[in-house]
């Protein structure tokens, strides 16, 4: 009996160390909080004056994501054989200065599931993120090492992944001799109103030794139309305000990035297009942006970023002064310090220079800020520590 009970306790575990290799589940996430100063922050708005902002005062406290939103997910797969596993990833977004969520959607980062195949790629369903972040975000300062204060005026083309697709399929190709795509759709979920609040992109890379090319495309139609269960549901505020009756948004952009010994740099283009509903009118976003940085020890590393970003508005059949155009100079600089291989220490300075500010309501604005500047500028200095587990 005893035998008999000693072999049935050795085949129980085998069989549960065998069903553990198969599937898994990890828990990990960010938390990044420091202490930030903001120079010039709009307190109210004034009808009275050019701009429609007044009292602008300098802020000094505790934020939370100055480099990476804090976040918290679980991902996991199962090996159903055959090289297909399943795959599926939720994650949540929150202020850690506070405690509160992202947003309102619980899971309002990712949350999806698929299938994987290391022949044939990934097919997911749910909420995910657009090619344009996929591909163009890791060239940007942004989207790597720099983090939110060096997204290009208001995140206008998401390179910091500031929304994410809703009720979407997405499918990622296999690593093709360095050469992948992918491409992704979001329903609108609307009876009677396929194309409201619905969303497509594309995007493909190709990457060789430290070079590495990319280039995506995000197309988000019917955003006027009352549907709070579409493919996006949080639109950075700023293009709202910028045109009220938005209606469309066309992101598309290129870059490559270089990287030689401690070294790398980097240049992205992007382009986002609003379209209005209301006189046709549509304002356009030129972001031209280079990028540097370099590991001066495997602990310390340096970076910095400048961008030139053009706002041109057009109105058709009104005068010349309702097509209008606009300019911002952004400079950002960036020390890391790496204590373990989970925790740094960070300092970084952006400052954003306004050369007009005559394309919508929101003027000179650091992005990540609580309200624009009353003035042509606006800059941040900020130090905080980031954990990861």
């Amino acid at each position: 009996m005893k035998k008999t009970t000693l072999i049935f306790a050795a085949a129980s575990a085998a069989f549960a160390g065998s069903a553990h290799a198969q599937n898994s589940v990890t828990l990990y996430g960010i938390v990044d909080v420091g202490l930030t100063y903001v120079s010039n922050e709009a307190t109210r708005n004034s009808p009275t004056s050019p701009n429609g902002l007044t009292d602008g005062k300098a802020m000094f406290g505790m934020t939370g994501g100055n480099l990476q939103q804090s976040r918290w997910g679980l991902r996991g797969t199962e090996d159903l054989g055959g090289g297909i596993k399943t795959v599926f990833n939720l994650e949540s977004g929150f202020n850690v200065t506070n405690g509160s969520l992202a947003s309102s959607s619980f899971f309002n980062r990712q949350a999806y599931v698929g299938l994987a195949s290391a022949d044939y790629g990934t097919l997911t369903l749910g909420r995910q993120y657009d090619s344009v972040a996929d591909y163009l975000g890791p060239i940007s300062a942004t989207g790597s090492w720099g983090g939110t204060y060096f997204a290009h005026r208001g995140d206008n083309d998401n390179l910091n992944s500031t929304f994410s697709i809703s009720n979407s399929v997405k499918y990622q190709s296999p690593n093709y001799m360095g050469f992948s795509l992918n491409a992704l759709y979001g329903f609108s979920n609307q009876a009677g109103g396929f194309t409201n609040n619905r969303a497509y992109s594309v995007g493909a890379g190709y990457q060789y030794a430290g070079l590495q090319f990319a280039t995506a495309y995000l197309q988000i139609q019917g955003l006027n139309a009352a549907n709070s269960s579409g493919a996006v549901q949080n639109l950075p505020t700023f293009a709202m305000t910028n045109l009220p009756g938005i209606e469309n948004q066309r992101t598309w952009g290129l870059g490559a990035s270089y990287a030689i010994g401690p070294a790398t740099l980097g240049a992205v283009y992007t382009q986002t297009r609003y379209q209005d509903n209301i006189a046709d009118s549509s304002v356009r976003y030129n972001n031209y942006e280079v990028n540097a940085k370099y590991n001066l020890t495997p602990a310390m590393s340096l970076g910095a970023a400048y961008t030139y970003t053009q706002g041109l508005r057009n109105t058709p059949g009104t005068s010349p002064t309702g097509n209008r155009a606009a300019h911002w100079n952004q400079f950002g600089v960036l020390a890391d310090y790496a204590m373990s291989k989970r925790t740094d220490l960070y300092a970084e300075s952006v400052m954003q220079i306004g050369a007009d500010n005559q394309v919508g309501t929101n003027l000179t604005q650091v992005n990540g800020t609580a309200t624009p500047s009353t003035s042509k500028s606006q800059y941040v200095v900020s130090a905080g520590i980031r954990h990861r587990f």
